[in-house]
């Protein structure tokens, strides 16, 4: 069985934290700890995990990587944390980020994008934001739907030094079967050498109740055509992923939709890449 690093994981706590958009999704509106996980693990070898911020109200972004820190005490498959920060401060983020250093966990830095209009990410203070990372050793997820692809190329031009991540491969339009310009602007991006992908969330953008896995192996296929099983790692993007499938659901989708890569590169995807990316321990 593959030995998987799960490189995008949520966890809330509702009664700890604040999260608005739960209220809009009935179905996940629940407390979702490591202990439920491990429930909903199977008999996946499940070894370490990302736990990447889950869009708290921003003035708790600091609590909740405090809050996640804890539960790394008990739950020691918990490598790494993406946390939030305002990037959009431009140099004014520079406090908060110093703030995060005292959380050896944290490995990168995610500032929701999906919700913002297009052009939000060329906004010379963001720039300005993302530039200041490599600082302090910090990656940074591109969390889009696929009309920003074309901000991410730019974005990921204008900051070499950074390590980036796109995440759930830019949400794709898979339950409308929309192909361009998502196509071409993957291919863009992936020809830059400082962003990695992760095979994540694809389950969520397709028909939630009626998607097929061929559904989605167009576009898994597209990804690995781009960026290569060098630059693809494995993110399971637990609990929204129940939306449309259970944990175990999406990864046997996603070891079936990568059976024809050599075991060398399976493991790069599954395991090796996002030990890699997020230097876990």
């Amino acid at each position: 069985m593959q030995t998987l690093v799960d490189s995008h994981v949520h966890f809330w706590q509702p009664t700890r934290l604040r999260y608005d958009w739960l209220a809009t999704v009935p179905a996940i509106n629940h407390a979702y700890t490591p202990e439920l996980l491990t429930q909903k693990q199977g008999d996946i070898n499940l070894q370490q995990i990302v736990f990447v911020q889950a869009e708290c109200v921003p003035g708790q972004g600091i609590d909740e990587v405090a809050w996640v820190s804890e539960l790394a005490q008990t739950e020691p498959r918990l490598g790494g944390i993406v946390a939030f920060a305002p990037l959009e401060q431009g140099e004014q983020v520079q406090g908060w980020l110093e703030r995060l250093t005292a959380f050896p966990l944290v490995k990168g830095v995610r500032r929701l994008l999906q919700s913002e209009p297009v052009g939000f990410a060329r906004q010379p203070d963001f720039v300005a934001g993302v530039r200041l990372l490599p600082q302090f050793g910090y990656s940074f997820d591109i969390c889009i739907t696929y009309p920003q692809m074309a901000d991410a190329v730019w974005l990921v031009a204008q900051c070499p030094e950074v390590q980036f991540v796109l995440d759930h491969l830019g949400k794709p339009g898979i339950a409308a079967g929309l192909w361009e310009p998502w196509a071409t602007e993957m291919a863009r991006l992936a020809a830059l050498p400082n962003v990695w992908c992760k095979l994540s969330g694809l389950v969520t953008e397709a028909d939630h109740v009626n998607w097929q896995p061929a559904d989605l192996q167009p576009y898994i296929d597209h990804a690995l055509a781009t960026f290569g099983a060098e630059r693809l790692m494995f993110g399971g993007d637990w609990p929204v992923s129940e939306l449309a499938t259970t944990y175990v659901g999406w990864w046997e989708t996603a070891v079936s939709a990568l059976a024809h890569l050599s075991a060398a590169e399976q493991h790069q995807i599954f395991y090796v890449n996002g030990r890699s990316f997020y230097r876990l321990e």
